[in-house]
């Protein structure tokens, strides 16, 4: 589509929004901004819904997850190459199931309480506690015990060594007066984080900087409306969640700017190992060397990606900067369908009657998804396979997957940090409902190599091991690895010094000026 064809859809999309009064909403937006303090400084961030979980400890989608980084403190946080590092603690390991966190700092929480010690063995004994019903229970069940030494220092007991245990205490403190008195934190968040909450409502949610800036979260599902209410200065910025051509049309706006950085949402294809077909080696391999990867990535995305090889990003320290995923070479996948071919002849109604191998390919009703497709399609077309996409609503979509209707689907994993992502993904006894295997692999050589990296007494043994892993699973073809989507923020000139990060997390925020 031409960008004067978006333009003209932009405007006549607007007119309608201003015929129905829905763009009135920037008049609820005013009459809640009265009621919190119209006097200063506002930086306006559209975000596709509101913010649902406002508690740390029950938090699991990204949204939440990067709000929550503003309002509360946690004791470890990751560096550029994602390894932990301390955050409101430093760490000892005194054995191989012993720790001890001793606070380096006391920020004073925004009732009034200065954090310590007691917060911290508080706040993981209430994720532990199966009456809190935390979704991070389980990637904590290997604590056996915490104890608090002083005001400053708190130990962890575990049953079991695990080398990854300290990036996995990434949760936001909470006090522990208010956690015993039952307070409703993710209606009244209380941390000690850089900004104060303020208010919330199904419109706004406003937090307030150290500095009295005011951050109000607007949500707008609609991503159109999001740039038009961005043009218009209802907005200041807004970051990801728009189709690659609506990026692309923001960049081409004088009055917009789009700031890129590097990301880690790992996209790619998964198969159904369970099906005759893609069982087949030499069928995975055919498909991989059947997607140009790279014209897709410049066509779809402008190029704001990198060719992805294993899970992992290549700077993470357990990543492969060697893997670079399957090069096209459609010669070779007709050679490998050929010999397929043969070896099939005698299942009746896998090779169709033209010698064509039909294959179903399931996809969301996202429009760039399903452009997306329609690409595999075209592609797979020329090496004599035909593709047929199959797109539904996402609940049905997402349902299918988890429950293996599927011969082939494609979606991403974001904001990966720890490598323990592997147990949750290809171990034989993590298939749904007890883990994300959805394609059913099985591999006894990737079961091992998840076991010893898991038992690892370091770091850098568990390293080793883990692009061993990824090594093996590009062989395998456990799925197709895609690319990296590159993170984005659209903002507008008057907005200044927002940071741009790998996981996507909202942290520029504390540092973005606004000018008049």
């Amino acid at each position: 589509m031409s960008l004067k064809s978006l333009e003209n859809r932009y405007r006549l999309k607007r007119r309608a929004f201003l015929k129905y009064g829905l763009v009135a909403a920037g008049a609820v937006v005013s009459g809640c901004s009265q009621t919190t303090s119209p006097r200063r400084q506002q930086i306006k961030m559209g975000v596709t819904s509101r913010p649902r979980m406002l508690d740390p400890r029950l938090a699991t989608d990204a949204l939440s997850s990067r709000v929550n980084r503003l309002i509360y403190h946690q004791l470890i946080d990751f560096n550029e190459a994602f390894e932990p590092v301390a955050d409101l603690a430093t760490w000892q390991q005194l054995s191989e199931t012993e720790y001890i966190f001793t606070l380096t700092s006391f920020p004073v929480f925004h009732h009034g309480q200065p954090l310590t010690a007691d917060d911290v063995a508080a706040t993981y004994r209430s994720i532990l506690d199966p009456d809190l019903g935390s979704p991070h229970r389980g990637s904590l069940k290997n604590i056996r015990a915490i104890n608090v030494l002083d005001d400053r220092t708190v130990s962890f007991e575990l049953y079991e060594t695990d080398a990854l245990f300290v990036g996995r205490l990434v949760i936001g403190i909470l006090p522990k007066d208010l956690i015993e008195q039952g307070h409703m934190f993710q209606q009244q968040p209380v941390g000690s984080g850089p900004c104060v909450f303020k208010h919330q409502s199904e419109q706004l949610l406003v937090l307030e900087r150290p500095d009295g800036v005011q951050l109000h979260f607007l949500p707008v599902k609609d991503a159109t409306v999001r740039v038009l209410k961005l043009r218009n200065a209802e907005l200041d910025l807004i970051q990801n969640d728009l189709s690659p051509e609506l990026a692309a049309y923001c960049d081409q706006l004088p009055e917009l700017k789009v700031i890129w950085h590097h990301g880690t949402s790992f996209g790619y294809i998964g198969f159904n190992f369970e099906d005759p077909l893609l069982s087949q080696l030499e069928m995975r391999q055919a498909l991989a060397y059947g997607i140009d990867r790279k014209a897709i990535l410049q066509a779809m995305f402008r190029g704001q990606g990198r060719l992805a090889g294993g899970l992992l990003v290549p700077e993470h320290w357990a990543g492969d900067a060697s893997l670079m995923g399957w090069p096209y070479r459609p010669e070779k996948a007709k050679t490998l369908l050929e010999t397929l071919k043969q070896t099939l002849k005698n299942q009746p109604g896998l090779v169709n009657a033209d010698g064509t191998i039909s294959l179903s390919y399931k996809t969301s009703s996202d429009p760039t998804r399903i452009r997306l497709a329609t690409i595999y399609q075209s592609q797979l077309k020329r090496i004599g396979i035909d593709l047929k996409i199959q797109s539904y609503d996402w609940g049905t979509f997402y349902n299918d997957i988890k429950q293996g209707r599927f011969q082939l689907y494609s979606l991403a994993w974001v904001g990966v940090k720890s490598p323990d992502i592997f147990q949750y993904v290809f171990a034989l006894d993590a298939i749904p409902p007890k883990g994300a295997n959805r394609g059913r692999y099985r591999s006894p050589q990737a079961d091992q190599l998840i076991r010893a990296a898991a038992q690892a007494d370091s770091m850098t043994e568990q390293a080793q091991l883990y692009r061993q892993l990824q090594r093996h699973l590009q062989q395998d073809l456990a799925v197709v690895p895609l690319w990296y989507e590159n993170q984005y923020a659209v903002t507008t000139l008057k907005l200044t010094q927002y940071t741009m990060y790998a996981d996507g997390r909202f942290d520029g925020l504390l540092t973005a000026q606004k000018h008049s």
